[in-house]
């Protein structure tokens, strides 16, 4: 019955008790998964206390948002350098890179990437950069796919097309998730998977099953994007259940989600993904002074739960990758 359910789900608040007057945003997350069918298994004390270690992605700049909407967001080589050092110092295992010039204007250009990617390396020279293939809506694949010619060990694969708010539309064919996971394949690069909604995680494994994906398999569920599934404990909940057993999966939320999607990933066994990208503010009164800062919040809630943050080490043998592969050559 319902009220089973709610019953079920209330050991979920205790175990958040030790920071819940601290992270407020918390305070609607037990409200919220009490109206979701889920079986208790998935909230125990023992499921959210078992060895794992959380890795922390820092998406520092996405193509979208804007020093008009937060100065922090990094435009030049040396503000990007900043964030990277900043939020891997905080305990960030990855940084998710989206390059731009220095006027903000976003671009997939090889020559920009490897202007950062070098100075990020040689600021931080243990931590995975993974830089986007994504880029910005209207760009072609030709131009999205220059940065894989510099031969990182980690970029984004876009599982679907979608609506992207407004008239825009994130366009990813059937042929160009296949085009683009073969030029992965070929330089080694690992792919992230990115999923907005069911549908990708079905694409994604539907291309695992003819060939063109190996596993180890990664997953980014990226919620709360207008176009793609909701960011709510239902929608995470059911896209980690729709996984291989044996695949990883980071969860992203985005704006107001972002910490219900990062603390309940977290529960889940999963990863997360903080960041500019993704959100600009800290709380409702005011914006995130840098990426650093959302890692931080991460890092203490994550100690709150007993668990573990990932280095860049660990996060390369948790995602099944090599424990080097030089960059930007």
């Amino acid at each position: 019955s319902r009220n089973d359910l709610i019953y079920q789900i209330h050991p979920l608040k205790s175990l958040l008790n030790p920071f819940w007057f601290a992270e407020p945003a918390v305070l609607a997350l037990p409200r919220r998964i009490s109206n979701v069918w889920v079986n208790l298994k998935f909230f125990t004390k023992e499921r959210v206390m078992s060895a794992h270690k959380v890795i922390i992605t820092a998406a520092i700049s996405g193509a979208e948002v804007t020093q008009e909407m937060n100065p922090a967001v990094p435009y030049t080589i040396d503000q990007y350098v900043r964030e990277s050092k900043l939020a891997r110092e905080a305990g960030a295992a990855i940084i998710h890179l989206h390059a731009r010039y220095d006027d903000g204007t976003p671009t997939q250009d090889r020559e920009r990437f490897r202007a950062i990617i070098d100075a990020i390396q040689a600021a931080c020279p243990d931590v995975i950069i993974q830089p986007s293939t994504g880029g910005a809506t209207g760009m072609t694949a030709e131009e999205r796919l220059q940065l894989t010619e510099l031969n990182p060990e980690m970029a984004s694969l876009d599982c679907g097309t979608m609506n992207f708010g407004g008239d825009d539309i994130f366009v990813n064919t059937e042929n160009m998730i296949i085009a683009f996971a073969a030029r992965m394949n070929e330089r080694g690069i690992k792919p992230e998977l990115e999923c907005f909604d069911k549908s990708h995680i079905d694409m994604a494994l539907r291309l695992v099953r003819k060939g063109h994906i190996h596993p180890p398999l990664h997953f980014n569920f990226v919620l709360g994007v207008n176009g793609g599934a909701a960011g709510t404990p239902r929608d995470l909940l059911f896209l980690k259940e729709s996984i291989p057993e044996g695949a990883t999966f980071t969860a992203t939320g985005i704006g107001r989600c972002q910490l219900e999607m990062n603390v309940m990933g977290m529960l889940l066994g999963g990863h997360v993904r903080v960041g500019f990208e993704d959100n600009l503010k800290y709380n409702r009164e005011r914006n995130a002074i840098s990426n650093a800062e959302f890692v931080e919040r991460i890092v203490r809630i994550a100690k709150e739960l007993n668990l573990e943050i990932a280095t860049p080490a660990e996060a390369r043998k948790i995602l099944g990758m090599p424990e080097r592969v030089n960059q930007s050559k």
